[in-house]
């Protein structure tokens, strides 16, 4: 992918508040990248400013909401008079719901479906507006294993990332036709060690936690930071997400009844949901909530799988140079029968 070699990059990242969006902040600020900070919160925001600020990169924030088009495009020209060109375009902001179908209001299923998805699509349109006449830039779309295999309780959410991995297919194959050089790419994630689980909407008895173990933010950041320099349609993180997709491939209608037994329990705590809780579905919840979440202890904090897909190259040469010295080996105990 092209990026100008003359300046540093300009990247938008949507959630740059908190959670993973915010572990991408840092990611770019690393590289001293000029960094426009789309979400809502305005504490988060400032927060991640001082962030970037602190890696000696240059923050712009842009308070607004994704699901609000206009705003999107107002943020996104803002930050081109100010930064610059947008080089990478990053959609990490979402919404959830943890309810089952038949208990969520319409108006919640339709708030998640426009931050999760319209939110990334808002987002990939305002950059394509400026990409597209310079023939050159990227865009990360931030999707999940549940973009494939949807799972009990996470209705709204599921299908808002079902059809993020849908919009990239047609968006994709209408770059390529069009000999495009701006390149859009996507990240399957598995669960994440993020602040989500202590604002998530739910009507659920117990807190909200991941299915299986969370993998730390940080992970999920360099997968995305990766995927934005490369040409790679799609990045799939961990282990869990490929079981996921797989698995999904290969046994869909066994997945429903085994999550029907057991995806209800997997994704509460023990612990009740404390009285007058506060959601993000509608309104930021006030303060710095940072990247992680409250599962550090059992969080991941590296994938083998990562490693193995961003270096393909020296696993195949790995494998044929074992796949060689087996040869040699058995040729030589051949000759000595």
């Amino acid at each position: 992918m092209q990026i100008r070699s003359d300046t540093v990059p300009v990247v938008v990242v949507t959630g740059a508040s908190a959670g993973v969006g915010r572990a991408v902040v840092r990611r770019f600020a690393e590289g001293r990248a000029k960094v426009g900070l789309i979400a809502r919160g305005r504490d988060g925001l400032e927060a991640a400013s001082r962030d970037v600020a602190s890696a000696c990169g240059e923050p712009l924030i842009c308070q607004c909401d994704v699901a609000d088009p206009v705003a999107v495009e107002q943020a996104a020209q803002r930050i081109e008079e100010q930064l610059g060109p947008i080089d990478i375009w990053i959609n990490a902001a979402f919404a959830g719901v943890l309810s089952r179908f038949v208990d969520m209001t319409m108006e919640d299923y339709e708030r998640v479906t426009k931050v999760t998805y319209l939110g990334q699509v808002h987002g990939t349109y305002a950059a394509l507006k400026r990409m597209l006449p310079r023939d050159r830039g990227s865009i990360v779309l931030v999707g999940s294993a549940l973009a494939y295999r949807g799972i009990p309780l996470q209705s709204a959410y599921c299908g808002a990332k079902h059809a993020i991995q849908g919009f990239q297919d047609s968006l994709r194959a209408e770059l390529i036709h069009a000999k495009s050089k701006v390149r859009i790419s996507m990240v399957q994630l598995p669960g994440v060690n993020t602040p989500q689980f202590d604002w998530i909407k739910t009507n659920l008895p117990n807190k909200p936690k991941p299915a299986s173990p969370p993998y730390q933010p940080e992970i999920a950041a360099e997968a995305i930071h990766y995927a934005a320099y490369h040409t790679r349609k799609e990045i799939r993180l961990g282990w869990p997400t490929l079981k996921a997709i797989w698995g999904d491939r290969l046994a869909s209608p066994l997945l429903d009844h085994y999550l029907a037994a057991t995806g209800f329990s997997a994704q509460q705590a023990d612990e009740p949901v404390s009285p007058g809780r506060q959601d993000n579905l509608y309104h930021p919840v006030t303060g710095d909530h940072g990247a992680h979440g409250r599962f550090d202890a059992s969080a991941r904090k590296r994938s083998s799988q990562f490693w193995l897909t961003t270096h393909r190259a020296q696993v195949g040469l790995g494998a044929i140079l074992a796949l060689a010295a087996g040869g040699l080996a058995w040729l030589g105990r051949r000759r000595h029968l």
